[in-house]
């Protein structure tokens, strides 16, 4: 099982809106005490457009499937998914980090792991089964969540719009858009009321973006992260 990050809650939806406009007026400091100034001349574009296509020089992502295999061992072989924060879990091993390694370097990891405590002389091979690169995710309370290509430029509104819309329990004020920027994974949250209004610009979405409606559906691994989120704020990392 993942590990999940327990933060609390805020209680008012009122509260949070009212110290997103603090943030963004003021440059006051958030709750991790960094400053966030919204300005969109910040607005990076994702490492991922970038990166090289699937070869030798290929670094994981969140959300890509791994085929990992260990010879006669298939209680251990299986196809592992990377999880928001760049993490997969094997049994013996529990939890590994693997975001940005190679699948090589991975692959001596695993060996190194295996072998310390478990196995003698461990045969491990991985591979990519899915890169998260050349597609988007839109995941949380939206009506149809999953993979989607993107083959030319794309909007948020139009990201949860490619997963039919949000559904009747979601919070569209708390929308996050998740991204690696500089070689660090990072992530803001928008208003989509304010957007629809035009208070708001309507943020552009890159493949590789991973995109969460906050509500009752949201996974606990995402829902966790957005709630240290101000909404409204710029790309930060986490």
């Amino acid at each position: 099982m993942l590990n999940q990050i327990l933060i609390k809650r805020l209680t008012r939806l009122d509260s949070v809106i009212l110290l997103s406009l603090l943030w963004v007026t003021t440059g006051c400091a958030n709750t991790r005490g960094g400053h966030i100034p919204y300005s969109a001349g910040e607005f990076k574009a994702p490492d991922a457009l970038t990166q090289p296509a699937l070869n030798v020089d290929y670094r994981i992502a969140p959300m890509d499937k791994l085929s990992i295999r260990v010879f006669k061992f298939d209680d251990l072989s299986g196809d592992y998914s990377v999880d928001l924060v760049g993490n997969i879990s094997m049994p013996l091993i529990g939890t590994v980090r693997v975001i940005n390694l190679s699948t090589d370097e991975l692959r001596i990891e695993l060996t190194k792991r295996l072998g310390e405590r478990y196995l003698q002389a461990p045969d491990v091979s991985v591979g990519i089964k899915e890169s998260s690169g050349s597609v988007i995710t839109v995941e949380g309370s939206v009506r149809q969540p999953g993979l989607y290509p993107i083959a030319g430029p794309l909007t948020l509104l139009q990201a949860v719009a490619t997963a039919r819309g949000y559904d009747e329990n979601a919070n569209p004020r708390r929308v996050a858009i998740f991204r690696t920027i500089d070689g660090k994974r990072q992530a803001a949250a928008f208003d989509l009321v304010s957007i629809r209004r035009g208070a708001m610009s309507d943020p552009p979405v890159y493949r590789g973006d991973i995109v969460v409606v906050d509500g009752s559906n949201t996974k606990s691994v995402f829902k966790n992260i957005l709630q240290t989120l101000p909404v409204l704020a710029l790309f930060r990392p986490f």
